[in-house]
């Protein structure tokens, strides 16, 4: 007599059993969030077919974890390995209940499922839901608390590039700083998905990774996707700024504006930004009765600005020095920034004005007057060349017009005279007509 195949209880009341047909490879097993696709066949207890993926030849495919399938599919399946058939035994409150689901499975049925677990996805951590930073959780942790802006992470990594370990290290930082360490932005944005004590595989494709430069030092070319191991050993509590008082939130954003001055001086533009507009958006919204906060308002706009017109985006540079301008409409910095911006993207009447306001703000200021300068001979050497332009395009114009003008008519009534018996008596010759003359 065939022994018996063991039963596990999955859900601890008998509600799901789960009996092993064939055993999977490996040892990992699908987690909430991958997208799992797999074979099934379902049954009443007794024996009567009421769906099957198998007989559409179509496999099923569905998120894990995320209530769109019976609760005993999504306890069972997260147990499977890769390649595993099993049975899966569901009383009616893990399966469809007292409504059932009709016509085919009547109320409070228990039903059998034969599963065959084809393989899955991970899960997409990606801001954009594009597949560039997907999650395999490999050791899972119930101690429910994630990384959120600002608190204290500890984690341990693994970089791997082909198979080959490029780096691996412990990490300790601020969350949101960790470019600071030299931590490629997927696993940061991986960590604020971990819980303490998880660990999980996260593959990262270039975007978030090294991007189109590679890594010279780890060995990794332009544009390639990488792996890291990831296990997240600790981490703090972040700001929760809705529980901050005006004068609190004015004394965290002073915290930001001091992170932020210390990565201007590393020259680190990216964030340096980022612990800037931390600061900005800190801020109580009463600058216009807060002298300190519209200060510090003032203050983060126009460094912002300077950052930006760092890294050679003067565009996003002259926005900053307008909410500057909009708080303090003769701040003479702000004024002399945007005009610098202004001289660049070629908005030469606009630099020009600001850097006159500018003067008659501080007269003396020779930087000032040298773009001036520089803006009155950008100014005239443009319309001189719009000039010989047009002048061109005119000739041009002028020529094609000729090349295209039409034949001059014979005026023949210039040379009639009286009109005679003879010409009356006289047949017309059609040969002798024009063919480009149209008889009515």
């Amino acid at each position: 007599m065939p022994e018996e195949t063991k039963k596990f209880d999955l859900s601890g009341d008998g509600g799901v059993l789960k009996e092993i047909l064939k055993e999977g490879t490996g040892n990992e097993t699908p987690h909430s969030g991958c997208t799992v696709s797999m074979h099934y066949t379902g049954r009443l207890v007794d024996g009567t077919e009421f769906d099957s993926s198998v007989s559409r030849n179509e496999p099923f495919e569905f998120a894990l974890g995320k209530g769109n399938v019976i609760k005993a599919f999504d306890m069972g399946v997260a147990t499977m390995k890769l390649g595993e058939r099993c049975f899966l035994t569901c009383a009616p409150n893990y399966a469809y209940g007292s409504a059932g689901s009709p016509p085919t499975i009547p109320p409070d049925s228990t039903l059998i499922f034969e599963l065959e677990m084809l393989g899955w996805k991970g899960e997409d951590l990606s801001p954009n839901q594009d597949g560039s930073i997907d999650r395999i959780i490999l050791e899972p942790s119930d101690k429910k608390r994630s990384p959120t802006d600002g608190a204290f992470v500890k984690a341990h990594i693994s970089g791997s590039f082909e198979g080959k370990v490029f780096e691996e290290r412990d990490v300790e930082f601020d969350y949101g700083e960790g470019s600071a360490i030299g931590l490629v932005d997927g696993v940061e944005i991986a960590l604020e998905k971990m819980n303490i004590g998880e660990t999980s595989r996260i593959t990262i494709k270039p975007m978030y990774a090294f991007g189109v430069t590679g890594n010279e030092a780890f060995k990794i070319p332009p544009n390639a996707t990488v792996e890291y191991k990831v296990k997240l050993i600790d981490c703090g509590k972040g700001l929760e700024e809705w529980k901050l008082s005006d004068t609190e939130r004015i004394d965290e954003a002073k915290v930001y504006k001091e992170k932020g001055t210390n990565y201007f001086k590393k020259e680190n533009w990216g964030l340096a930004i980022k612990m800037y507009t931390k600061c900005k958006n800190l801020l109580p919204n009463n600058a216009d009765t807060n002298e300190e906060v519209k200060k510090l308002k003032v203050a983060t706009h126009s460094n912002i600005a300077l950052c930006h017109q760092k890294s050679n985006d003067h565009f996003e540079a002259k926005v900053e020095c307008n909410a500057v301008l909009a708080l303090e409409a003769n701040n003479v910095k702000a004024l002399y920034r945007r005009g610098q911006c202004n001289l660049i993207i070629n908005e030469l009447e606009d630099a020009l004005e600001d850097f006159q306001k500018v003067i008659q703000l501080e007269p003396g200021n020779k930087a000032a007057a040298n773009h001036v300068v520089i803006c009155r001979q950008k100014i005239k050497e443009t319309k001189t060349k719009e000039k010989k332009l047009y002048a061109n395009m005119f000739t041009k114009l002028a020529a094609n017009d000729k090349e295209t003008e039409p034949p001059r008519e014979t005026d023949v009534l210039s040379k009639c005279g009286e009109w005679s018996e003879e010409d009356a008596k006289r047949e017309a010759d059609l040969t002798l007509e024009r063919d480009n003359i149209i008889m009515i």
